[in-house]
């Protein structure tokens, strides 16, 4: 299916993430913090990135500006999880080129059906 990212610096859940888009056929791969998962996508693009709002290093917003800038990565779907439910930290991300944003707690389900919709998938 198709290789996605996750970057988010909770294990568990990373751990919930990896363990639902892999029973869905997808290839995942992991960053623990922004700077990891900049190294990874310029090493590696993926299909798709679920970025954490809020990680160590480098922020989920700061990567997502660091992407959408660059011609090379600027067309791949970013999901945002985060946290902070403020309609200014959705709009921002939105703006900045978001192509999905989802509050923590989400539903496994819901973000499944996203991703797929973002691929073009049949869900």
């Amino acid at each position: 299916m198709a290789n996605i990212l996750i970057a988010d610096d909770d294990p568990i859940l990373v751990e919930i993430l990896q363990f639902r888009l892999e029973g869905a056929g997808h290839n995942v791969r992991v960053a623990g913090d922004g700077q990891e998962a900049l190294n990874m996508i310029k090493a590696r693009a993926p299909d798709l990135v679920v970025l954490d709002s809020m990680m160590p290093i480098l922020s989920g917003p700061e990567v997502l500006t660091a992407l959408k800038d660059d011609p090379k990565t600027s067309r791949i779907p970013i999901v945002m999880l985060s946290a902070r439910k403020g309609e200014d930290d959705v709009v921002a991300a939105i703006k900045s080129g978001a192509s999905e944003y989802l509050t923590k707690p989400f539903i496994p389900q819901e973000l499944l059906v996203r991703i797929e919709m973002l691929l073009g998938q049949t869900v």
